[in-house]
């Protein structure tokens, strides 16, 4: 008997795994170390300006689905990414005491650099791969593509003067930035999304990619939305921890779970509670998700499933995420 070859492209993508979602996901403080370090002073204005938000967000979140049971869970991002000078140990108890005070449930905390790199998976490098930019109109192609520049726009940059211009030729006519799809007026952004640098580590020298506060927030995003899959598999999964914190933030899981039984820790929306110093960050990251060519068919599992439930839910991603600013005094977010 003759067996017949059978043949499939090698760029196919394994068919995504599901993934449990809740209907939202609430981040309900994201604290850089200068906050957790400072004193009890700024975590505990930051939950106290959280709590009534958070309430009324549940109360959104159930009028809009008009009986269906809510399923929300909350979250915290710790950055160790920049610095990693606490231990958790010191830290997370403190963190959840009170928040406890004021009301808040936590049902997950995750690690900023856990959005860089979680289960031996490069989640930044994964993302930056998908990035889709979009040549202006009349591109000359002096600037470097966002792969090789590591900064990404939402529109038309002004022309540059180039220093190597002859002297005795004429200056070219300035043009203002222009955003792509503006209404009436422009609102022009230019996002740096990493930075090389030389460190040298046991004595040689090597390259080392530092990714942007922006770029990781769009990471950090695309987990909650569950939008980020590694050979079809889910990245980054919320694992419990037993026993004592540990000293290191490294020893860590991406993700922890914090409460018995929460909804999923990724969900349809999410919600951002935190303070007016992020607004230029989510900016960025909206932009950013909006330059990404995310998996189509993890981006049909979802919105098909969401209208199974009858919930509607937008195929863009930047479209999926809202945030509240509150004026709670935390330390001002580092790009």
């Amino acid at each position: 008997m003759t067996s017949t070859p059978v043949y499939s492209e090698a760029s196919s993508r394994p068919e995504p795994r599901h993934l449990a979602l809740a209907h939202l996901s609430v981040e309900v403080g994201h604290f850089y170390m200068e906050d957790l370090a400072g004193g009890d002073d700024r975590v505990r204005t930051q939950f106290r300006k959280v709590a009534p938000w958070l309430e009324a967000t549940r109360s959104a979140l159930a009028a809009d689905l008009d009986g269906v049971r809510p399923r929300l869970s909350t979250c915290f991002l710790v950055d160790d990414y920049f610095r990693s000078d606490t231990a958790p140990e010191e830290v997370v108890d403190r963190v959840l005491s009170i928040a406890e005070e004021y009301g808040v449930r936590i049902d997950y905390l995750a690690r900023e650099a856990g959005c860089s790199e979680a289960d031996r998976v490069p989640l930044a490098e994964l993302t930056a791969a998908m990035l889709l930019p979009e040549p202006p109109v009349g591109s000359n192609g002096s600037r470097p593509p966002v792969q090789d520049s590591g900064w990404l726009c939402n529109g038309e940059r002004s022309p540059a003067d180039h220093t190597g211009r002859q002297a005795m030729m004429p200056r070219e006519e300035w043009r203002p930035a222009v955003e792509f799809g503006k209404r009436n007026h422009s609102i022009f952004l230019d996002v740096e999304l990493w930075r090389d640098r030389t460190e040298v580590v046991d004595g040689t020298p090597g390259q080392r990619r530092l990714w942007s506060c922006p770029f990781l927030a769009a990471v950090w995003q695309l987990m909650r939305l569950g939008a980020l899959r590694h050979e079809g598999e889910p990245v980054a999964q919320p694992r419990r921890w037993s026993g004592p914190w540990p000293k290191r933030w490294a020893d860590l899981p991406a993700v922890i779970q914090l409460t018995e039984h929460p909804a999923p820790f990724a969900a349809y929306r999410t919600t951002s509670i935190l303070p007016q110093s992020y607004l230029g960050i989510e900016h960025a990251t909206n932009v950013i998700l909006n330059h990404l060519d995310v998996d189509e068919a993890v981006i049909a599992q979802t919105v098909d499933r969401a209208q199974r439930e009858g919930v509607f839910v937008p195929a863009q991603l930047g479209a999926r995420l809202s945030h509240v600013f509150i004026d709670a005094p935390v330390a001002g977010p580092r790009w």
